[in-house]
């Protein structure tokens, strides 16, 4: 069994790097924060855009879908188990559901850190804890080929006691960086400009929908202007107020009285096309296809199906981030409960196509191979 709260063994040495400065001021000092100071832009992005927010929930729902093979049968019942039971944080349960929300930190903040809890004993994992990135810093190792994970304190950084069971991931970092970026980098000014544009047709339907007039009256000579605007006035008032109610009134004037609805000469703006630009930059930045997002834009059948290869390379590529991370967490799970520790994650095949499409490409397959069959048969018996 192997013992994971032993404390690891000091890192062999390397060679020299030649592009990575070598003074002592260079990485150990500078301990970045895991947490991006742009991270409540990007919570409020989620909650003010409704489409990112969407666009984020459907890659990781189309991410998941994983199987779990072990050459042990033990250890394949021990998994399966474990999958499914495992407590996630306060209430979730499962490894799909701590995945999920390990890959919603990494879109969102681009980093994100997670940690498999072991039982009293030490012969169980007793639960998987996503670690919220306000509390922890990274900063480079000995070397910048390593990155540490440390505790957020007053007085410093301290160090983890147990590093093994702490797991990092990073979203496309920038060249000798360590931390990650999100994937809703460079949407903060664009949705921005969107939410000017709603704000402002929020505005205008609230002045054009509640509708106001304009009274104007030119008393005759000997009338007082004083009384006759006080006289229209209250009697406008008292017919507006008895049509709200449901009670239609005429309005009754003498003299000659103008009516004009205030703003009716204006011309409303045509917000689609500003609309449509801003959506379609917000929606090249998730890589997903419009007709996901529930986007009625005009494309063909070919073009649908391109867009659908490329997502299935973006999805395939976050994959490869979280396979490490399953890999790790069921290995410490395996030897935890004295189980052979080789594990491999299988993912689903990704597909995208109606069903209908897929029964008819089996059913097509089947057909296929039946008539392979058949002509080998006959080529034998000849």
């Amino acid at each position: 069994m192997k013992n994971w709260f032993r404390k690891p063994p000091p890192p062999a040495k390397t060679a020299a790097l030649q592009t990575c400065r070598q003074t002592e001021d260079s990485f150990a000092r500078f301990p970045a924060p895991l947490r991006p100071p742009e991270a409540g832009l990007y919570e409020g992005l989620r909650e003010a855009v409704p489409i990112i927010d969407a666009a984020l929930q459907k890659i990781v729902r189309l991410t998941a879908g994983f199987q779990l093979r072990c050459r042990d049968a033990g250890a394949q019942r021990y998994l399966e188990r474990f999958r499914r039971e495992v407590p996630v944080g306060a209430g979730g349960r499962g490894l799909d559901a701590f995945l999920s929300g390990y890959l919603m930190s990494l879109l969102t903040y681009g980093s994100a850190v997670g940690e498999v809890v072991p039982g009293a004993e030490g012969d169980r994992v007793e639960a998987l804890y996503l670690s919220d990135l306000r509390d922890l810093v990274i900063r480079a190792g000995d070397n910048p080929l390593r990155a540490q994970v440390m505790l957020a304190r007053p007085g410093g950084p301290a160090p983890l006691p147990y590093p093994e069971l702490v797991f990092f991931s990073a979203l496309d970092p920038a060249p000798g960086e360590v931390t990650g970026r999100s994937l809703l980098r460079g949407l903060p000014f664009l949705s921005g400009v969107l939410m000017e544009i709603y704000r402002s047709m929020g505005q205008n339907f609230r002045r054009v929908g509640a509708v106001r007039y304009a009274v104007t009256c030119k008393p005759g000579p000997g009338t007082d202007p004083q009384q006759a605007a006080e006289t229209i006035a209250r009697e406008w008032q008292g017919a507006m107020t008895a049509s709200g109610q449901g009670e239609v009134r005429d309005f009754v004037a003498v003299g000659d009285v103008e009516i004009r609805a205030i703003g009716s000469d204006n011309r409303f703006i045509d917000t689609e096309v500003p609309v449509r630009q801003l959506l379609e930059q917000i929606v090249a930045k998730t890589g997903l296809p419009p007709f996901l997002l529930g986007l009625s834009w005009s494309t063909t059948e070919r073009m649908s199906r391109q867009q659908a290869d490329i997502l299935t390379t973006e999805l395939e590529s976050y994959r490869t981030i979280l396979t490490p991370v399953a890999e790790k967490i069921c290995r410490i799970a395996l030897a935890l409960a004295g189980l052979p520790d080789r594990v491999e994650v299988v993912w689903e095949s990704i597909s995208l196509q109606d069903e209908t499409e897929i029964a008819q490409a089996r059913y097509t397959n089947a057909r296929a191979a039946a008539l392979e069959q058949t002509l080998q048969a006959k080529e034998e018996t000849a």
